[in-house]
């Protein structure tokens, strides 16, 4: 199926951009973000004729912080956890399949600075103790995720050459093709891969690996995909053509490919549509 992702109406109320898309004949939706709600959970289950997904930052909870999972900060490891939990549960209870969730970071950005140049005053974990803890966290949802009928699927990070110079490190977790690999190797089986491809290319530029092997290498883990363009240096959710990179890779036998550009205009997103349809 393919799925149109709200991650480009930021701050909006997610029941009026999915009734946006319902009137536009658009029924598979993947939630992502938004504006915060009260008694979201009825709200959804009110909504009929539509499949959703939900990913990473939703439901977005009353007071925003960072998913981080491979926090060694108590406090935000808790939240993560309660958050992730709830959006399993919340899964469940309306009959989808995934949930999906960024990978974890050595340090804890505050939620403004997602997207954009990372500050410095962070604290960095050690990147094999932040990937155990990530690792273990992850295996343990992914047992809850079990019980309750839900696949988990973790997203790649992307890192760019702005931030890799500011830290002189990588502050990210699961951007390069071999950590990826790793961190599937060991993982549960209740957990995929959801391969942004937007990530994936910007991430290859900085790190200096061939974009195409990465993709074949990461092929028989992924089993959804998130779709956009870019320049190669910032991950800007633009518009994908024909002739993107991903086509001649992409696996065609999945159910879970996102549209991730982000666009509130309708033309643009149909757009997108027909061209993944025609490629599949």
């Amino acid at each position: 199926m393919i799925f149109v992702s709200t991650g480009g109406f930021k701050n909006k109320n997610p029941i009026k951009v999915i009734n946006f898309l319902k009137r536009n004949k658009i029924k598979n939706i993947e939630l992502s973000g938004g504006k915060y709600l009260k008694n979201l959970s009825r709200k959804l289950k009110k909504e009929k004729k539509i499949n959703l997904r939900f990913h990473n930052y939703f439901p977005v909870p009353k007071k925003k912080f960072v998913i981080n999972l491979a926090s060694k900060d108590k406090n935000i490891f808790k939240k993560s956890l309660k958050h992730i939990k709830r959006s399993i549960d919340l899964s469940s209870k309306l009959n989808s399949k995934y949930y999906s969730f960024h990978a974890g970071f050595r340090l804890d950005p505050k939620p403004k600075s997602l997207g954009k140049k990372l500050q410095t005053e962070f604290d960095i974990s050690d990147r094999k103790k932040a990937l155990i803890r990530f690792l273990n966290r992850t295996n343990m949802l992914a047992k809850y995720a079990k019980k309750k009928n839900i696949k988990l699927l973790v997203e790649n990070n992307v890192i760019s050459k702005k931030n890799l110079e500011t830290f002189n490190c990588n502050p990210l977790l699961l951007t390069s093709p071999n950590e990826i690999t790793y961190f599937m190797k060991k993982i549960n089986r209740n957990v995929g891969l959801l391969l942004d491809v937007g990530h994936l290319k910007v991430s290859a530029k900085t790190l200096k690996f061939n974009l195409q092997k990465a993709h074949k290498t990461l092929s028989k883990y992924i089993q959804a995909y998130h779709l956009s363009e870019n320049n190669s240096v910032n991950d800007s959710n633009k518009f994908f053509k024909k002739n993107s990179w991903f086509w001649k890779h992409l696996k065609k036998d999945l159910d879970y490919y996102s549209i991730e550009v982000y666009s509130k205009k309708i033309e643009v997103i149909n757009k997108c549509i027909k061209i993944i349809e025609s490629k599949l």
